[in-house]
């Protein structure tokens, strides 16, 4: 931890863990069981609590509070949780992540390369992938699942224990009460699906030919008007299979929540 680095308004734990080339700006707090590491750059005015260990060339603007209780009432300050962070994600101001608690898992865990946008929240056990954003004021309330690529818009939520699908994109002011599918593009109030996020899969480099099943595969689940264990069937009987097609079968038949109509 190199002096130089660190704002003297600064208050650091004498048992925090700094790596190396970390920078800490005026007024940050950071708490006894916070691990930060080579790289970070910390702003003005915020705050690190709690058992949380922060990966590589993170970035945390104004104001961000990372590692805080669970909003949660069966929450006790005796709880072993944690909040575990990846490597170069990007936090704006204000965003907050709190840890697990007990009955979730004990963990948050968000992973790489992710954007989280100012004003958004992490709850308590959510599990984030890479490359995900979330938009201004975006929410994820507590034991949402948001797989690698996913796009959550401005003022947009997910309702507790929903999952965003990888490269699904939500529309903005959207509420996501029911699993949003891998690959689609949802919007409303509440969510439905739109369309299959083809642009996404392109940036994504996703084979055409894999591209081509996809939107048969939706066309069944989405505009038969089969029973969702009906349209499966007949995706698997009819559509040619790709390991994209299979991550979509997947998250269909494990949906608890049921999929957005």
């Amino acid at each position: 931890m190199e002096t130089e680095r660190i704002h003297k308004t600064a208050v650091i734990h004498p048992d925090a863990k700094l790596g190396l080339d970390v920078t800490v700006g005026p007024y940050s707090v950071i708490g006894s069981k916070v691990t930060v590491g080579d790289g970070c750059r910390i702003g003005n005015h915020c705050v690190f609590d709690g058992q949380t260990t922060i990966g590589k060339n993170c970035q945390f603007y104004t104001g961000a509070i990372i590692g805080s209780p669970p909003q949660d009432k069966k929450y006790s300050e005796s709880d072993d949780v944690e909040l575990i962070i990846g490597d170069n994600n990007i936090i704006r101001e204000y965003a907050t992540m709190n840890t697990g608690t007990i009955d979730g898992g004990r963990k948050t865990v968000v992973g790489s390369n992710n954007l989280f946008m100012t004003n958004t929240h992490v709850a308590h056990d959510c599990i984030v992938g890479n490359h995900c954003i979330l938009a201004n004021v975006g929410t994820i309330a507590g034991h949402v699942t948001v797989e690698d690529g996913a796009i959550l818009g401005g003022l947009s939520a997910a309702h507790q224990f929903v999952r965003l699908g990888r490269l699904s994109i939500i529309g903005g002011c959207s509420k996501a009460a029911q699993d949003i599918p891998p690959f689609s593009m949802c919007d409303g109030h509440p969510a439905k699906v739109y369309k299959l996020n083809t642009i996404g899969l392109q940036r994504a480099k996703v084979p055409p030919a894999s591209v081509t099943s996809l939107k048969q595969a939706f066309r069944i689940l989405f505009q038969h008007g089969l029973t969702r264990t009906h349209a499966i069937e007949q995706v698997i009987k009819d559509v040619p299979p790709c390991p994209e097609l299979d991550h979509l079968i997947f998250f269909a038949k494990t949906s608890k929540r049921g999929l957005c109509s």
